[in-house]
């Protein structure tokens, strides 16, 4: 096996979910996996912990929804169980297919996120973390070669995860302590208000309320939202290519919107519920190893020089005590570049111009 794979599982296991003897593991695998699985199996038995593994298939969940009516049973109790009983849920992403669920309705496939809400409140209870095995599909979707994009991910994966927290800190200690970020650059004039908000040093372990690998990124919880961003990089969702969509905000609301390619997407994810209509993330990429844009988002929003916002539900992480954030079924993250003529701000005071942090060699005064 390559040494990579098992580097991968160890990280994953000891440094991002912090996996204790006699926790009970839910390990989804999805199609193409298989090799880190195997590997994840294997340091989680030398930890003693109680695993199950789950099969995670795009081409089962679309015969699955294609053969269904929209009428879904809420929260089924066998899968509900499990969850409720899981002290730790790692997802293995990797699948055959990136566009295998493109023929799904769409109002069936929104009827099926708002049937799971107690499924996924359950999951996110737990010590909980995806990441995401190099497969010939998801090479293929980033327009590389297998060996090209096995070091591409590699390279985003292992890394010094406790050296980039430090070095993510400074951002983190900012929005902590600022009120209004602001977003400047050719079609966008974005303000948010981020008050008495908690942001999160997503370095890529639960210890910093982070559950993806790789990881590398700062983000918070908006409380609301005025003006109108584009997110010029593009993207895949629910198997459909989104590019160039344009939201404008009113009173923290989505009242307009727009995208060259993919708007009926836009629209289905609007219309899931109310929360859709509002944001429930502010994330700034950070992480250097990611340099280029391979259309899967576990990857895409962490990259350095951008800036993305998820439209739905809002993480607790965030949030003051007691406070209720942004409630959705969906969380659809959306990319903007930062790397030129891009300003960002945070209470009147430029901490961002064209992708340099003011810490940072090269920053521009």
């Amino acid at each position: 096996m390559d040494r990579r794979i098992s580097d991968h599982a160890e990280i994953l296991v000891d440094w991002s979910a912090r996996v204790e003897r006699g926790d009970n593991v839910v390990l989804s695998v999805a199609d193409g996996a298989h090799d880190l699985a195997v590997a994840v199996a294997e340091a989680l038995g030398e930890r003693g912990a109680n695993v199950v593994a789950t099969y995670d298939s795009a081409e089962l969940s679309r015969a699955y929804l294609r053969g269904h009516d929209d009428d879904f049973e809420e929260n089924p109790a066998h899968e509900l169980a499990l969850l409720e009983n899981a002290d730790v849920y790692l997802r293995l992403g990797g699948g055959r297919n990136t566009a295998a669920s493109v023929d799904v309705p769409s109002d069936r496939r929104q009827a099926y996120r708002r049937s799971r809400t107690a499924l996924r409140e359950a999951r996110m209870d737990t010590d909980w973390v995806s990441t995401v095995h190099p497969t010939r599909s998801l090479a293929q979707q980033a327009g590389m070669s297998i060996e090209a994009y096995r070091k591409f991910v590699y390279t985003a994966v292992l890394r010094d995860w406790e050296s980039l927290a430090d070095q993510m800190a400074t951002l983190k200690t900012i929005f902590d302590e600022g009120s209004e970020v602001h977003i400047e650059k050719d079609d966008t004039d974005l303000w948010l208000d981020i008050t008495d908000r908690t942001a999160v040093n997503s370095a890529a372990s639960v210890d910093y309320d982070s559950h993806n690998l790789p990881s590398g990124e700062v983000f918070t919880a908006p409380a609301d939202a005025e003006g109108t961003v584009l997110f010029d990089m593009p993207m895949t969702v629910d198997g459909m290519r989104l590019r160039d969509v344009q939201l404008s905000f009113e009173n923290g609301e989505v009242v307009d919107f727009a995208a060259t390619q993919g708007e009926s997407v836009i629209r289905a994810i609007l219309e899931t519920d109310a929360g859709a209509k509002r944001l429930g993330e502010l994330g700034v990429g950070m992480n250097r190893g990611i340099d280029r844009i391979t259309d899967n988002i576990l990857f895409d929003e962490k990259m350095g020089e951008t800036i993305h916002l998820a439209v739905g539900r809002a993480y607790d992480a965030c949030l003051p005590n007691g406070e209720m954030g942004n409630h959705s079924a969906v969380h659809t993250d959306l990319i903007t570049d930062m790397s030129t003529e891009s300003v960002l701000s945070v209470d009147g005071e430029i901490i961002q111009r064209n992708g340099t942090f003011r810490w940072e060699p090269g920053f521009e005064t």
